[in-house]
């Protein structure tokens, strides 16, 4: 991707108008060397910048606002080097921006467990750079210092630009908020359609509610939900898989299959799961565990690694939904 020639170095910066500093760490050195032109040019400041390595090195040093690395494959070292980043990173506050492969997601997933980063798999220069702008937006107490005129023009300019490419990312890459009536700034709600008892109770009698309550209904039958999930996939074979895009449901499915079969689902097959590419499985899954549908489990025989699951509300929705499809269904008939 061509380096913007756009003036924008004012965007990054902290209250009292100094660049937010930012520090590179990446084996490649031509990725690394990309990384910098990148944060350089969004008006960070280059705190730092070397090998993995470096990570363990500099302990002694105090993190900068924001931190990029770069590492497609995984060793010991790189996962102890991460482990202590991710650590360092929820006491500080520092924003982490981990870019790894597929084959090393799982692992990356594992030891990053504390900070929130933002994950990337294989991502283009220009993935890199939004996930800058995603920091920015995760640093409320920012502010632009006094611009010029020709300054405050050219940012203006870039805001719009900016803006206009979000939007058509997120209509590419999620449903409107207001289809599933978003409270909270989160795209996903959690509301049963009818209350958990059988038939209305008056506060005097909940007592007695508790011996009434409804029944959850079970989880419906796997082969059945491995059988909706291979039509959803055929299709691809005759339309563009764009167009039936719907990452959630497609991993709300695949867990819903995993927790009847007692089965565990790693990040990796989440995101193959979901059909859309592994960054933007990434983010769905951040939202989802956000609004309380999706939860981390960890491995507790290897605790490198951990697992992605249904919580036991969303469990208890998805079988509620199948149950009502299954009583409409028996009365069309």
């Amino acid at each position: 991707m061509a380096q913007a020639n756009f003036a924008y170095a004012s965007v990054a910066e902290d209250p009292v108008g100094l660049p937010l500093a930012l520090a590179v760490f990446a084996d490649r050195a031509h990725v690394r060397s990309e990384m910098v032109d990148d944060a350089a040019a969004a008006g960070f400041r280059i705190a730092e910048q070397g090998p993995i390595a470096a990570l363990l090195e500099g302990e002694a040093r105090p993190l900068p606002e924001v931190v990029l690395v770069d590492c497609p494959t995984i060793d010991g070292a790189v996962l102890a080097a991460l482990a202590r980043l991710d650590l360092r990173a929820a006491h500080t506050g520092a924003q982490l921006v981990v870019s790894t492969t597929i084959a090393a997601l799982d692992d990356v997933f594992g030891c990053l467990d504390q900070s929130n980063p933002q994950l990337l798999v294989a991502p283009s220069r220009a993935e890199r750079v939004i996930a800058l702008g995603r920091v920015l937006g995760r640093l409320p107490e920012l502010r632009v210092r006094e611009l010029d005129a020709e300054d405050r023009l050219t940012l203006l300019r870039l805001t719009e630009q900016v803006t206009q490419i979000a939007q058509r990312l997120d209509r590419l890459a999620s449903p409107p908020l207001a289809a599933h009536g978003a409270e909270g700034g989160s795209a996903f709600r959690f509301e049963s359609p009818r209350p958990a008892f059988a038939g209305a109770v008056d506060a005097s009698d909940e007592g007695s509610a508790r011996l009434i309550r409804t029944p959850r209904p079970p989880l419906p039958d796997p082969r059945l939900i491995r059988r909706i999930i291979r039509q959803r996939q055929l299709r691809a074979r005759f339309f563009d898989g764009d167009l039936f895009a719907d990452p959630a449901w497609d991993m709300l499915l695949d867990l819903t299959a995993a927790r009847a079969e007692h089965s565990r689902v790693s990040v990796t097959s989440l995101c193959i799961a979901s059909a859309v590419p592994p960054t933007t499985a990434l983010r769905w899954i951040a939202q989802m565990t956000e609004a309380g549908l999706l939860q981390r489990i960890e491995d507790e025989s290897d605790r490198r690694r951990a697992f992605i699951t249904l919580t036991d509300k969303a469990a208890d929705a998805v079988a509620r939904y199948f149950a009502e499809l299954d009583s409409s269904a028996a009365r069309l008939v």
